[in-house]
């Protein structure tokens, strides 16, 4: 490792800054988190196998490491029974970002605190929002507290909660990046429009604006280009690996007409969605559209990606990860290779495989 450490706004004006994200879905595929639930307690119960998802995909490509606190507010604290542990979970998923973010061979990485949709706000409710204010003042207060370099504020599904996130953010002085999601009904549920959303978000202070979650490349682009033609400043786009569509634009909903057994859950989501994903290569495609045509400046992967797909989108913006000596090259496959030394007879039978 070598070099100062650039800010998040030192960084987006020197270029792309690659956001690797979906710790949730990854660290539930690997057997450290209950899906339903979705509480990352792992920060506490596991906390190794959390750090290793930190650096799988920093060293994919990921400039930033989110403190893995998604989820991790008081209402789900308490819907599990675990409300007395919420701040020493946060604490100790930050200090494990903090501590990964220093191993990066070039360039620390970023840590970014995260707060996120609460789920109890409600636009006709005025105490709703006094509570989801008080969590989100709790939260950036132990972000400040252990140091982060600025505060993703993520899958907003209604504006005004959005803006209450960013408030509370501006009040500690850091940067705030600030994304919305977007479910199927194609506005957010207090009937903002994303644009509209987004350019208030960006008057009102924050650094960067856009979308996450929820959607996949195909049905969150044509919301990102609305926005783009809004507002001014860096844009956000972290969507989904899966195959969205415009008759099923959400992974809530997402069709897998092949499946050969009955589900245990009413539709794909969350654990049945394996056949749906994008590959890497496909995702490599958006980001360069996403990128080069409507300027996309923070770019990354949500729920469902892996560090391969982070590494892809990376490259595909022009970034060299660390591990991009691991991305794939066949030209040495017994089968599929081009290496003048491989057998002719293996080679020529690769039709036939």
């Amino acid at each position: 490792m070598s070099g100062e450490k650039r800010t998040v706004r030192q960084r987006l004006e020197d270029g792309p800054v690659i956001c690797g994200e979906g710790y949730l879905f990854e660290l539930e595929r690997r057997g450290y988190l209950q899906a339903g639930s979705f509480v990352p307690e792992v920060a506490l119960e596991n906390t190794q196998a959390l750090e290793q998802a930190y650096r799988d995909f920093m060293n994919a490509g990921s400039d930033v490491i989110v403190a893995f606190t998604y989820n991790a507010h008081r209402e789900k604290m308490r819907i599990i029974g675990k409300e007395d542990l919420v701040e020493n979970l946060s604490r100790q998923a930050i200090r494990s970002a903090k501590k990964v973010a220093e191993e990066h061979p070039e360039e620390p990485a970023l840590v970014a605190g995260n707060i996120s949709n609460t789920n109890v706000f409600d636009p006709d409710d005025d105490t709703s929002k006094d509570e989801v204010r008080s969590m989100f003042a709790e939260m950036v207060d132990w972000c400040v507290d252990e140091g982060v370099d600025f505060i993703l504020g993520e899958t907003f599904y209604y504006h005004e909660e959005a803006l209450i996130a960013l408030e509370e953010i501006k009040k500690s002085g850091l940067d705030a990046v600030i994304s919305l999601g977007l479910m199927g009904e194609g506005v957010l549920r207090d009937d903002f429009t994303v644009e509209e959303s987004c350019k208030i978000l960006e008057q009102n202070g924050a650094l960067v604006v856009g979308m996450n979650c929820f959607r996949g490349p195909d049905t969150m682009q044509p919301h990102l280009e609305k926005i783009r033609e809004n507002t001014e400043g860096y844009l956000a786009a972290l969507p989904l690996p899966y195959r969205t569509t415009e008759e099923h634009p959400t992974f809530f909903n997402l069709p897998d007409g092949g499946c050969s057994c009955s589900l245990p859950t009413e539709t794909t989501f969350p654990t049945s969605l394996d056949p749906l994903y994008h590959n890497r290569y496909e995702l490599a495609e958006w980001a360069k559209k996403a990128h080069y045509d409507t300027d996309i400046q923070f770019i990354g992967l949500c729920c469902g990606a892996s560090p391969a797909m982070i590494r892809a989108v990376a490259e595909a913006v022009g970034r060299v990860a660390p591990n991009s000596k691991y991305s794939p090259n066949m030209e040495k496959h017994f089968l599929f290779g081009q290496d003048e030394t491989l057998k002719q007879h293996n080679v020529e039978y690769r039709t036939k495989a």
